[in-house]
């Protein structure tokens, strides 16, 4: 068996459950191009106070890296970024890293049977397999507010956050009301001056059940590893209650929705401030928040929740339609990521240089989240439909991981360049789009879906579904390509 030069671009959760089961399967030509100067995707682009997982640590960790040494069911992010670097030490991965290294291109060559890279910085590199695995949440979506230019204080996105910004006595505005902010605001509260929150929706939200863990706990599972399948066990089963809600299931759902609204109850007492914090939207249709401090931190009397609509941003802060200038020092933008543009900016171009951009034109797809016809040996990390609204998203890293060892090997014996076949890819793409037509993501718009209204980052699906369809490559999906030397 011959060794491929793999190359990974990213080095987050994605880029490393990749690289680990590459080397396991007995591959070493495998290098990670990261942008940044360290490892880690979004757990080290995402420093601003309050971050943390909302998925139970047991879960969000490698199955083959489970860790004993977790302080609390949900960590916060410099828990999970040291993980995440440990882990890569680990497997041998960190040695494979190349930092600071920014792919601008990359190019399918006929002729050689191969991908040719450029980076930002000018150099070429060939690659015989593609794994892109920068993520959907890698590119922070900022909305364009008229002017922001003139805004006297600092702007900052919360994936841009620094330890320089002053939070004590600042007057501090927060634009959005999803994850990074009902992480963020009930971090600040207290410690600024003022905090002003900016919702265009009130999200749905569900009790966090968080807790620490003890030194007994952690003594237990270092000493008795198998005992963190339990836990694993467990939170598996929660998830998918969410799950079952989220894709159809009539007793889930208002189990779920009964939960949301004795939690608004309980923890807003003032009925108009209830009222305003009372989704319109169906639950899920957006991203479930989990979250103990949200509620009661709105309903502090240093904060504010403003309903208003934006019309622009003054020297002084932010007015309002109802023309009211709402002052500040600080402006976040809680606004996301633009998950719908796969890849972006990177020029990728594969057979008779068609950019992925042009095929993605309507909106972006591929088998299995993985295979694009047109690119030959180009398998994506976290790809098209397959964001999970329920589970751990890292359960789906390693599903893919284990169907891209499945074909690189099929590369390594001999099979040549792997396309899938366009018709497998169309068939799928018009099942994942039927489901998903009749799914709660339509009802309301969000970061799961394009301009269009089509949803391209979720699956429809139950998260086993997806390991079970991942776990043999088949054949018959793909299409050996004949280089054009031969």
């Amino acid at each position: 068996m011959r060794q491929p030069r793999l190359v990974i671009i990213g080095a987050g959760f994605g880029g490393i459950a990749a690289a680990v089961a590459l080397l396991k399967a007995g591959f070493r030509d495998v290098v990670l191009l990261e942008k940044a100067g360290s490892i880690g995707g979004v757990w080290r682009d995402n420093s601003y106070p309050g971050c943390a997982c909302d998925v139970p640590a047991p879960l969000y960790s490698y199955s083959f890296a489970q860790n004993p040494g977790w302080s609390r069911r949900f960590p916060p992010h410099g828990e999970i970024l040291a993980y995440l670097r440990r882990t890569a030490v680990r497997f041998g991965v960190t040695e494979r890293v190349r930092l600071n290294t920014e792919v601008a291109e990359a190019c399918w060559d006929d002729a050689g049977g191969c991908w040719r890279l450029r980076t930002s910085d000018g150099e070429d590199l060939l690659a015989d397999v593609l794994v892109p695995a920068v993520g959907q949440l890698s590119r922070p979506s900022v909305p364009s507010l008229t002017g922001v230019e003139q805004f006297a204080g600092r702007a900052v996105h919360t994936a841009d956050w620094n330890e320089s910004l002053e939070i004590e006595g600042k007057r501090v505005a927060v634009i959005g009301t999803g994850a990074s902010a009902i992480q963020l605001v009930p971090a600040i509260a207290g410690r600024a001056a003022k905090v002003v929150v900016f919702q265009r929706n009130a999200p749905w939200t569900l009790p966090k059940p968080d807790r620490r863990y003890g030194v007994g706990r952690r003594t237990a599972y270092t000493m008795m590893p198998r005992l963190m399948r339990l836990p694993r066990a467990a939170t598996w089963a929660m998830t998918m209650v969410q799950g079952k809600a989220v894709t159809g299931n009539p007793v889930a759902a208002a189990a779920l929705r009964g939960i949301s609204t004795l939690q608004r109850r309980w923890q807003v007492r003032d009925p108009a401030l209830r009222a305003r914090v009372t989704p319109t939207e169906p639950m899920g249709c957006k991203r479930i928040l989990f979250t103990s401090e949200w509620l009661p931190a709105l309903a502090r009397e240093d904060v504010d929740l403003v309903t208003e609509k934006i019309v622009e941003v003054t020297p002084e802060g932010v007015r309002t339609a109802d023309g009211e200038v709402h002052g500040c020092d600080l402006l976040v933008y809680a606004t996301g990521f633009a998950a719908t543009e796969f890849l972006a900016p990177m020029r990728i171009a594969g057979r008779d240089g068609r950019t992925l951009d042009e095929v993605w034109r309507d909106g972006a797809y591929a088998l299995l989240g993985v295979a694009v016809p047109g690119f030959p040996n180009l398998f994506l990390m976290y790809g098209p439909n397959t964001n999970t609204g329920n589970t751990s998203v890292i359960y789906f890293h390693e599903a893919q991981a284990r169907y891209l060892v499945q074909a690189v090997k099929r590369i390594a014996e001999g099979a040549g360049p792997m396309e899938v076949r366009p018709e497998r890819a169309v068939a799928y793409d018009a099942e994942m789009q039927q489901r998903l037509a009749t799914s709660v993501w339509t009802g309301c718009q969000s970061w799961y879906r394009t301009a269009t209204g089509r949803i391209v980052t979720n699956w429809p699906g139950m998260a086993s579904e997806y390991r079970r369809r991942t776990s043999r490559l088949d054949v018959c999906d793909y299409a050996e390509v004949t280089n054009a030397q031969e």
